[in-house]
């Protein structure tokens, strides 16, 4: 009703406020984002003009984004947890924020990897069309258009498209899945579960195609007896793979409950089951927030120097003569292009 002040939700108030869990989960993220900014920022000092530069600034800009992402929304739901001020009935300023917020660096994490998989597709398929096409200024342009395509989905409640609203139990907000929902909530999930979806499905298929390049290339050299596969390929392959896995389980489940709670409420056919879907959406947000906190792991545990050891633990074997990890060099990585040249 207007001059109705909205009302603070104290629903499940004795659970849900405890900011605890939050803090932790929130450290975390925090102290792993910035090791891995730091060696990947130290990696690309020491490789700018080489193959891997490229890559490297997509994984640099990948973690200082998952980074931001978060802190910002990070904050705003500690705050709520803290202050248990999270409106059932309006949407404040901080809703809008934090919905568009959430939106925003979902999205992007997305994009990044699957253009990060078409990248070193390119690279491995193609790695003279790569040598031509890709170069640092374009890479930052990529950058830019990224951003800017996942702000623009995330401004589109501004505009009258979907609806950001709290979300149960009133300590985070994101687009508007259940309760009244209107065609146009329809359409703004439609919009972002099916990019995000879309997103993931073109970095499978980019994956796939790089690893079996890969390890087509390594039988053919040893039939050969010639030298085996770049190393450095199969080194970004490996943590693409690892980025695909992370984000596949970490944002699947809330792009999809997401969809099925739109679906559902605005054919009016939810019933009884309010409680349930309120349930997976919650379960869905808290998964996504993990992929902030693993996606920098994956640069942290999937380098070289860990896979070599790992390599010696499971081998049992202290000498590296002969193996693909002795070449493993950080500073002896070579240029795609150098090698298909070597090779005629």
């Amino acid at each position: 009703m207007p001059g109705v002040a909205p009302l603070p939700c104290r629903e499940n108030l004795n659970t849900t406020t405890n900011p605890t869990a939050a803090g932790l989960s929130m450290t975390l993220g925090i102290v792993s984002n910035i090791i891995a900014l730091i060696i990947l920022a130290k990696a690309y000092t020491r490789l700018r003009r080489r193959s891997k530069a490229t890559f490297l600034l997509f994984a640099s800009s990948l973690v200082a984004t998952d980074l931001a992402g978060h802190v910002i929304p990070g904050a705003l739901v500690l705050r709520l947890y803290m202050s248990g001020t999270g409106l059932c009935n309006q949407p404040d300023g901080t809703c809008h924020f934090l919905g568009g917020s959430m939106v925003f660096f979902g999205l992007c994490p997305l994009f990044l990897g699957c253009v990060m998989a078409l990248e070193r597709c390119m690279g491995v398929t193609q790695p003279l069309l790569h040598t031509r096409m890709v170069c640092t200024a374009h890479t930052k342009m990529v950058l830019v258009m990224i951003w800017l395509l996942a702000l623009s989905v995330a401004l589109l409640p501004f505009f009258r498209l979907g609806t950001y609203t709290y979300q149960y139990p009133w300590t985070w907000c994101f687009i508007k899945v259940l309760g009244n929902t209107s065609i146009t909530d329809v359409v703004f999930v439609l919009l972002f579960s099916g990019l995000g979806l879309a997103a993931l499905a073109v970095a499978l298929v980019c994956n796939t195609i790089s690893g079996v390049t890969l390890v087509i290339a390594r039988l053919r050299r040893k039939k050969c007896q010639r030298r085996s596969a770049k190393s450095h390929d199969i080194e970004m392959v490996v943590q693409l793979v690892g980025i695909m896995v992370t984000s596949c389980i970490c944002w699947s489940p809330l792009l999809i409950f997401g969809l099925m709670s739109v679906i559902r409420s605005y054919s009016g056919s939810m019933e009884g089951d309010l409680e349930t879907y309120r349930t997976y959406m919650v379960m869905g947000v808290r998964l996504a927030s993990w992929n902030q906190i693993l996606d920098p792991w994956v640069y942290i545990l999937l380098r070289r120097a860990v896979l070599r050891k790992i390599y010696r633990i499971t081998t049992g074997r202290s000498d590296l003569r002969g193996s693909t990890f002795r070449r493993w060099e950080i500073s002896s990585f070579q240029n795609s292009i150098k090698n298909a040249i070597n090779r005629n």
